[in-house]
């Protein structure tokens, strides 16, 4: 019998949450903190981490960006350098509607060689709600050393699995790769 693979889970809370008003990780969203949702996604991460600057005591471990200024380039970078196992989930702490299902399907796209599983729409990708492998770590650093912060420049240059992200919401629901930019965007059903 095959032994399950071990990964990290990785929740980004790095951002200002301005145009939300308040720190949306902590916002109340169905009785539970925004962020909560998304770690209890990873519950069957074999480490479960917040990447922040700024402290979010009782939710577990957080890393602060070990370079800073480069946004989710910077989040993803520290995400990979403090993770224990060789694939990383990353997720923004505004992705409530991820779940465990979700993470298990990603996972089962992992493939040697390849550095990333994510979801595609047309030409762009979703840096949010995806799988990357460690070894991505020194280009991700090489592109914050350069200023070269953009995800979808990345992402378009390393290889990857790409999954259909209609067929993804299909599966897993229409709301799956939801980020709260203010609290209307989360439904209220």
């Amino acid at each position: 019998m095959l032994r399950p693979m071990r990964w990290s889970g990785a929740v980004l809370a790095g951002g200002m949450s301005s145009r939300f008003g308040q720190d949306k990780a902590l916002y109340l969203y169905k009785g539970k903190p925004l962020m909560a949702w998304v770690m209890d996604s990873m519950a069957e991460a074999s480490e479960c981490y917040v990447v922040a600057n700024r402290p979010y005591p009782g939710l577990g471990k957080v890393y602060p960006d070990l370079r800073r200024g480069g946004d989710t380039l910077s989040g993803l970078h520290s995400a990979l350098a403090h993770a224990q196992f060789d694939w990383v989930a990353l997720a923004a702490c505004d992705q409530p509607f991820l779940t465990v299902d979700f993470w298990r399907y990603l996972l089962r796209h992992a493939r040697p060689n390849i550095q990333a599983v994510v979801a595609c729409s047309g030409d762009f990708f979703e840096p949010l709600g995806a799988l990357y492998h460690r070894s991505l770590e020194p280009e991700v650093l090489r592109r914050l050393e350069a200023g070269e912060l953009k995800m979808q420049a990345l992402l378009h240059s390393i290889p990857l699995v790409v999954l259909d992200k209609e067929a993804l919401e299909a599966r897993f629901g229409p709301h799956l790769f939801l980020n709260a930019n203010r609290p209307q965007d989360l439904p209220d059903f």
